[in-house]
């Protein structure tokens, strides 16, 4: 497997991460539900759930090619990304991994701007929905923020990777929240089963990305940051 191919397979794991975490889920479920019970026709109503996935792929692909673009395009950070990425690379794993493992958090606002678009949503629309996508997509909390900013924008730049990469992330988000729209329009009873086994497996999931971010960040730092080994 060349370096690429494990980096796309990482990234899409990271979005798959994201999108099962328990914040973005429960935003996820609670969006799309509110999507269906808003539209009798059910036909509409999932065709609404995709304009809200499609808008929230589309916000990670944007905010991550704009952020990897620029970092990129400047020669100075470009020569200083690439020499230094590596040394860097070890620290940011291991703060990552912290997130992850819950021992450490932060708090980022009481988001207002998502309050408002879900009462916006209320007049219904697809284009609607898909704000409602890209506006709960930017609504970060510590874990998703570090999946985002701490895993999937280092890797991206140091693939030099503007689009693949995060494309790769947001289908990852997009799979857990397709199967959740397609359970709500035409399954709801077994929504709350499928939920609770979801936030079983983000757990041991989490803790266990967490726990290997861990031992490569520890390795990283000693062989690249420090040159120990």
């Amino acid at each position: 497997m060349s370096d690429y191919t494990l980096a796309m397979a990482i990234a899409f794991w990271l979005g798959i991460l994201t999108a099962i975490s328990p914040c973005l889920m429960a935003t996820n479920v609670a969006a799309i539900t509110f999507i269906a019970r808003k539209i009798d026709n059910t036909r509409y109503a999932l065709i609404s759930g995709l304009f809200y996935i499609f808008g929230q792929a589309l916000a990670y692909i944007i905010m991550s090619a704009l952020l990897v673009s620029s970092l990129l395009s400047v020669p100075s950070v470009s020569l200083w990304l690439q020499t230094y990425m590596l040394r860097l690379l070890g620290p940011i794993l291991i703060i990552t991994a912290l997130f992850l493992l819950q021992l450490l958090a932060f708090h980022i606002g009481k988001g207002v701007l998502k309050e408002k678009a879900q009462k916006r949503a209320e007049q219904g629309g697809l284009w609607v929905s898909s704000l409602l996508g890209i506006v709960f997509a930017m609504s970060f909390c510590p874990t998703t923020a570090a999946l985002f900013f701490g895993s999937l924008i280092p890797l991206a730049v140091t693939h030099e990777s503007s689009i693949f990469l995060p494309l790769m992330y947001a289908l990852g988000v997009a799979v857990p929240v397709l199967i959740f729209a397609l359970l709500i329009m035409l399954a709801k009873h077994r929504v709350s089963k499928a939920f609770k086994s979801i936030q079983s497996i983000e757990k041991y999931a989490r803790n266990i990305t967490g726990g290997v971010f861990l031992l490569i960040g520890i390795y990283f730092t000693l062989a690249y940051t420090l040159d120990i080994i």
